[in-house]
C-alpha cells in the first residue's frame, strides 16, 4: 500500500487534468499540477505511450520533489495503422513536438477517413505513477475504450477527438456523454481505477 498526502499531476492538458482530478476527488489527496509549480512540459520523443508517460512522470517528480502521476493517451484508428496514436495531440502539426488545435486534428482525421467505410478505433491510455524521480518500480496501468469514428462531429462536451468518437454501447459520441458516464467507461477512467487498485488506494 502506498501512502500519499500530496501528488503532482504531470500534464498541462486541461481536459485530462479535469478528468483525473474528478476521479481522484474521493481520495481527498492534495493534488497539484506541474503548471502551478511552474514546471515546463516534458518532451515526448518516444514512439510508445508508456515511454512518454514514464518520461513525463519522472520529469514532474524530479522538478517538484513529489510523487508524480502521468498520463499518455491517444486515439488509434485501425484503418490508419494506429494513427494518430502517440501523435494525437500533434496530428495536424507540421512540428511533431508541437500540439495543435482539437479542431485542426479533427479536420485532418475526417479528411483521412473521407473515403473509408471501416471506421473502428479505440482510445488508449497508460498511467504511470512514480514515488520519486528515480523510482526503479514505477506503477503502470492501462485502459482501452473501443468505438468508431463518426463522419461528422456530435456533442459539445469533452475534448480532443471526443466529438468524433462514437461509443457504440450508448450510441453517443464521447462529447455527448455525461461526465460521470465518460469517467466510468473511458480509457482514462479504466487506467486510473486499475492504477489505484495497484496502489491499494
Amino acid at each position: 500500500m502506498v501512502k500519499l498526502d500530496t501528488l503532482v499531476i504531470a500534464t498541462h492538458n486541461a481536459g485530462k487534468l479535469q478528468e483525473i482530478q474528478d476521479c481522484l476527488a474521493p481520495l481527498q489527496l492534495h493534488v497539484v499540477t506541474q503548471a502551478s509549480l511552474n514546471i515546463a512540459q516534458a518532451e515526448e520523443p518516444h514512439c510508445t505511450f508508456v515511454e512518454n508517460a514514464l518520461a513525463k512522470a519522472r520529469h514532474a517528480s524530479f522538478h517538484s520533489g513529489l510523487p508524480a502521476l502521468a498520463d499518455d493517451s491517444g486515439l488509434c484508428v485501425d484503418v490508419l495503422n494506429g494513427a494518430p496514436g502517440v501523435y494525437s495531440a500533434r496530428y495536424a502539426s507540421e512540428d511533431p513536438q508541437q500540439p495543435t488545435s482539437d479542431a485542426a486534428n479533427n479536420a485532418k482525421l475526417l479528411n483521412a477517413l473521407a473515403h473509408e467505410t471501416q471506421r473502428d478505433a479505440y482510445y488508449y491510455c497508460v498511467m504511470v505513477f512514480v514515488k520519486h524521480a528515480q523510482d526503479p518500480q514505477p506503477i503502470i496501468a492501462e485502459g482501452i475504450w473501443r468505438g468508431k469514428i463518426l463522419s461528422a462531429p456530435r456533442g459539445d462536451g469533452g475534448f480532443g477527438y471526443d466529438p468524433l468518437f462514437l461509443d457504440v454501447s450508448h450510441n453517443q459520441s464521447a462529447a455527448e456523454l455525461t461526465k460521470t458516464v465518460k469517467n466510468i467507461i473511458s480509457h482514462r477512467g479504466q487506467a486510473l481505477r486499475q492504477l489505484l487498485q495497484k496502489l491499494n488506494m
